[in-house]
């Protein structure tokens, strides 16, 4: 049995709205008591977390006066300070407060809007003085339930304002911190902007600093839109934008059911993790899930401590299929050492391609054995190898 000690340099992060999840939904009350965040903090860090993140509601209620605002700040430091974790990510919950029933950065109301960005301003400030790195928008309440309410080029324009608007904060500041879009499909809006990674990469490319902005995807997320979330990854990384990562689990396009790791489409958990490490990916491992309403308190640590030690068995079996001989011959056999392989070599043109002996006949009739390579991957994750 490998080591499924999660250390520091594994970097595994939890929000405090995870385990601090009262388990109340649309159906039913809460099922927990509140979770004080520098409890969270202390047992985050017995687990062997390495960092916590929050919203700014989680941290310090809304509404609150400067005095408790003070008050909460520091208990949640002292708990950091003493047991030495970190704040890799900040977010604004825009999507709680009734006021934001019909968006934040993209409200038809203007009022809404300019208090949407001043709560974000507040946020960023202290975000800075935690020493985060990485701040989410997630834009839950941005979109509509029917397309008259709404004009989507023109709350494209406003998004894209509002970027803006922070980036333009953040620099003047001197804040060392860059923004990443969280994408989802639907829900709590009946379609919500920026559903996937594909819609942010376009909209990112149109902000005035682009090099400021990247992307947080979430597993639940691209899965709720019946997507791949290795593809999805796989092009945030290709574009350089891949700043944060939500892992959970997801059953398919349904409500987001923010699952343990793993606990959902186990595949696709496997062949993400083996390209976040192979892909050299180094941020935060950060989870983003909510432990069952059945779980009473030691429940919660129980499914905390659950997401990272799949994500390292994961992670061994991913480097053990890799290693596998077998694999390796399966994989050359399929062609795949043939993709690194551009198209045209350094010295040739389009011109070039005319010569070619090519013969797609004997090529149609080639088997490339990926059922095969599917199988090891499959038995490597079943420990059977």
């Amino acid at each position: 049995m490998p080591d499924l000690t999660p250390r520091r340099e594994d970097k595994f992060s939890f929000g405090l709205w995870t385990v601090g999840w009262q388990a109340r939904d649309p159906f039913g009350d809460a099922t927990r008591a509140p979770l004080d965040p520098a409890e969270a903090v202390h047992r985050l860090a017995e687990l062997g977390a390495y960092g916590v993140t929050f919203h700014d509601d989680d941290l310090i209620p809304f509404g609150s006066d400067d005095t408790e605002r003070a008050k909460r700040i520091a208990a949640f430091r002292a708990a950091l300070d003493a047991t030495g974790l970190v704040v890799p990510m900040v977010t604004t919950n825009l999507f709680a407060h009734p006021v934001f029933k019909d968006g934040a950065f993209t409200a038809n109301d203007r009022g809404v809007r300019r208090f949407a960005l001043r709560k974000v301003m507040r946020n960023l400030d202290l975000a800075a003085e935690l020493g985060a790195g990485t701040y989410v928008f997630w834009g839950g309440r941005e979109g509509s339930e029917s397309d008259a309410a709404t004009d989507v080029p023109t709350a494209l324009d406003r998004y894209k304002e509002a970027i803006d608007v922070l980036c333009g904060y953040v620099r003047d500041r001197g804040y060392d911190m860059r923004f990443a879009l969280e994408p989802k499909p639907n829900e709590p809006r009946g379609d919500i902007f920026l559903p996937t990674v594909g819609h942010g990469l376009a909209f990112i490319e149109r902000l005035e600093h682009p090099e400021m902005v990247g992307l947080n995807p979430e597993v639940g997320h691209e899965q709720m839109a019946g997507l791949n979330m290795v593809h999805a990854v796989g092009q945030a990384l290709w574009a350089g934008k891949l700043f944060h990562i939500d892992l959970n689990g997801q059953h398919g396009p349904k409500y987001d059911q923010d699952l343990v790791f793993g606990h959902g489409d186990l595949k696709s958990a496997f062949f993400l993790v083996d390209l976040l490490e192979h892909a050299g990916y180094d941020g935060p491992r950060h989870f983003d899930y909510k432990p069952l309403r059945t779980e009473t308190a030691d429940g919660v640590w129980a499914s905390a401590a659950a997401n990272m030690r799949t994500y390292l068995l994961l992670r061994e079996r991913a480097a053990a299929f890799r290693a596998d001989p077998e694999v390796r011959e399966a994989a050359a056999a399929a062609g795949l050492d043939q993709l690194a392989v551009p198209t045209l070599a350094p010295d040739e043109t389009y011109a070039d391609l005319a010569d070619d002996d090519f013969d797609p006949g004997e090529a149609a009739e080639r088997g490339l054995g990926y059922e095969r390579l599917d199988q090891l991957a499959v038995e490597h994750i079943l420990g059977a190898r």
